[in-house]
């Protein structure tokens, strides 16, 4: 990779010499401006306002321009004049957390690169003393006419480092946050949690450009003369929230159908409770019904094994039909019925002699 600047690290009394390489590229597609009637290239040329002739570059220098509109000429012996003890130094101020560093400083990244082999030691020196510290070296350096403030840390093997805004170019929030009170309900909370956990997390390396892919299509398709069909796009929803827990809802069993969950599965658990109790008042119950044919059954065998009388035999058949018709609606109590049936049918017999031989007597 070219290296876009060559300096030093200032770590205390020690200097490491490296290169500046850029640590991202851009993939962004550009356009030229043309002209609609016929196709050619439109094109811009410095021209002085004052005597509008077109200037080249070497005729070109640089001013400052007052709030009156008037112009200060500042000429680079004057900008090479000024103090910058980090013209060609990484200058190291400090070590601290990463997590005192505020994201919203963060700006360009690079990678430091170490030139030359005596300046193998003193980088791989840093680069452990960071990894063991868990920390981020605070630095200020200058590219390309400004000072400039970075953050070092370790990347892999290599150190890297990350431009930082200066903590006055941070805006205020001021204005920004809604100005009304809103109070959100843990309903909606709970669904904005089970949201995030259905979308769970994701694999950077899997993430791409659609909108620079589907522009690269485009113009493949138009310089090969082909018709580019016009995609289908969703309808944008406005930004207006009429239901939140309604959305939340269909947000969230669009994550899992996205996933390829089912909708449904979240909620087995309390499935499962439901199946659970149904299948227990189902048992209870065929439960009651083979309870209560027993005790017919008992019943049954009791009323046959009592002395019979003459007043209370038809009470007695009476009670003994009626339980052998209730053991007989389950199939479990099937066999006890039968057998209570023939308890039962025997002592009628000896009932019916009973008053033979009183009548003899």
């Amino acid at each position: 990779m070219r290296s876009i600047w060559n300096g030093a690290i200032s770590f205390g009394l020690v200097s490491i010499p490296i290169k500046l390489v850029n640590a991202t590229e851009s993939h962004s597609i550009s356009f030229r401006q043309i002209h609609l009637a016929d196709g050619g290239r439109i094109r811009y040329r410095k021209v002085c306002e004052l005597d509008e002739q077109e200037v080249t570059a070497a005729e070109i220098g640089k001013a400052y321009e007052d709030a009156d509109g008037t112009m200060i000429p500042i000429t680079d012996e004057d900008l090479a004049s000024l103090p910058l003890p980090t013209a060609k130094t990484i200058e190291i101020v400090a070590f601290v957390p990463a997590t005192e560093i505020d994201p919203l400083q963060m700006d360009a990244a690079y990678y430091l690169s170490a030139n030359g082999v005596p300046a193998a030691k003193p980088y791989t020196l840093l680069r452990e003393a960071l990894k063991r510290s868990q920390k981020v070296a605070v630095a200020k350096y200058a590219l390309r006419g400004r000072e400039r403030l970075g953050m070092l840390r370790v990347v892999d093997d290599v150190i890297a480092m990350h431009g930082l805004l200066w903590p006055d170019e941070i805006r205020a929030t001021d204005g920004v946050a809604p100005e009304s009170d809103v109070t959100v309900r843990d309903a909606e909370l709970d669904l904005a949690d089970a949201l995030m956990a259905t979308l769970g997390e994701v694999d950077m390396d899997t993430l791409h450009d659609d909108y620079r892919e589907a522009v690269e299509t485009l113009i493949a398709s138009k310089a090969s003369g082909e018709a580019l069909q016009p995609a289908a796009s969703d309808e944008p929803g406005g930004g207006k929230v009429i239901d939140l827990i309604a959305a939340l809802e269909n947000s969230v069993r669009a994550a899992k159908e996205a996933r390829g969950e089912e909708p449904g599965e979240a909620e087995g658990a309390s499935v499962a409770k439901v199946t659970s109790l149904a299948g227990r008042k189902k048992s209870g119950g065929t439960g009651a019904k083979k309870k209560a044919a027993s005790t017919a059954t008992s019943t049954g065998r009791k009323a046959a094994g009592k002395k019979t009388t003459p007043g209370r035999t038809p009470a007695k058949k009476t009670t003994a039909r009626s339980a052998t018709k209730s053991a007989t609606k389950k199939t479990t109590a099937n066999t006890a019925a039968k057998t209570a049936k023939s308890a039962t049918g025997a002592k009628p017999a000896a009932r019916k002699a009973s008053p033979k031989k009183r009548a003899s007597a």
